[in-house]
């Protein structure tokens, strides 16, 4: 007895993770590794010769520009300043007496009662006595500023570092190492480099208006900060074919410090209302670039593309796929045009790659 021939069995459906072809604004995006710098460093020395009297900063304490930092012993200086001040009363009473002989011996002389020579001598007598007044007002002027100078103060808005110099030590001007180091970080700068061919991009967005720059912890999951492009540096380092270039940054909750590295993203372009579709959807043959595109009855076909440029994990499309149309994002390895496809969500990508 002969039996019917059975029917094929159904093909099995090829699991994937499917997705839509979307048509929105993308952001262009440059990344680079980026070295955290002060925006200001100073070292504090004195500028004047004498003993530290006090320190008036805890380590690592916040300054404001002008604060009152450390005090030297003006007591010299006030010193020179009151010799000054007395010498300056003793040549003014010079002065005055100088100006009264040469008033009266002018007068003399327009009676014919004292000679030239007279009234030429108390003149010069005159201008000697001013020039010395004149001495002792610098002089008091230069006492004043060294004891303004025994009060050192911040220079700048930052944070005081390790001090380097205890109370009660003889400072001088001549010290390499300061009193203390005070580094500004708010704002903060950071220095990063990119390759030199993005540098006709940059600069030319740079030239329409400030790029925004984003600092990042260093696996780029958290972002630190948000910022502007200050400036391209003036050469390419020929060694590493890179570009360095410099954003400031707020920072006033001090997640920047000094010499941290960070992931930065530089903002160089949005391209607006263009087909995009996960950078996973394409994929390459001897023919060039092509995406599998399921149809109503979920089978799949190749279709040829063209893509425009990467954006990060994105990929946008510049001719081939129309927004809507559905695309297989991920498990493209065992396809063939014309196979079934069971379309998981992006969510469902462990099971999917379980069940091949």
């Amino acid at each position: 007895m002969t039996h019917p021939p059975a029917d094929p069995p159904a093909a099995r459906a090829i699991p994937v993770i499917g997705g839509r072809v979307e048509r929105r604004d993308v952001p262009i995006w440059l990344e680079g590794l980026g070295n955290v710098t002060a925006f200001q460093t100073v070292t504090v020395r004195t500028q004047v010769d004498g003993r530290l009297d006090r320190v008036l900063f805890v380590e690592g304490q916040s300054v404001r520009r002008g604060q009152q930092i450390a005090q030297v012993d003006p007591r010299p200086f006030e010193i020179q300043r009151d010799q000054a001040l007395g010498a300056l009363v003793r040549d003014q009473g010079t002065l005055r007496d100088a100006e009264v002989t040469l008033a009266r011996d002018q007068a003399l002389l327009a009676k014919s009662l004292a000679t030239q020579q007279q009234v030429d001598d108390a003149g010069a007598a005159v201008a000697q006595a001013r020039g010395a007044v004149a001495i002792d007002q610098a002089q008091i002027a230069a006492a004043k500023l060294q004891i303004e100078y025994a009060r050192i103060t911040s220079p700048l808005d930052g944070v005081t570092g390790i001090r380097l110099v205890d109370p009660g030590n003889v400072v001088h001007q001549a010290d390499p190492g300061g009193l203390v180091v005070i580094t500004q970080l708010d704002p903060i700068a950071v220095l990063f480099t990119l390759p030199e061919d993005d540098l006709v991009r940059v600069a030319r967005a740079l030239r329409e208006g400030a790029l925004p720059v984003e600092a990042r912890s260093r696996d780029g999951a958290a972002r630190l900060a948000e910022g502007k492009l200050a400036l391209i540096d003036n050469q390419i380092n020929q060694a590493t074919a890179t570009m360095r270039l410099k954003a400031v940054f707020p920072n006033p909750d001090h997640l920047l410090w000094p010499n941290e590295f960070v992931k930065v993203r530089l903002l160089v372009a949005t391209r607006r209302d263009v087909p995009v579709v996960p950078a996973t959807t394409v994929q390459r043959g001897p023919q060039g670039a092509f995406a599998y595109v399921i149809g109503a009855d979920d089978t799949v076909a190749m279709r040829p593309i063209e893509v425009d440029s990467l954006a990060g994990d994105e990929a946008i499309i510049g001719k081939g796929l129309s927004a809507g149309e559905r695309i297989v994002v991920d498990g493209q390895n065992l396809l063939r045009p014309g196979a079934k496809v069971s379309v998981h969500a992006p969510s469902a990508a462990v099971e999917v790659r379980a069940a091949r």
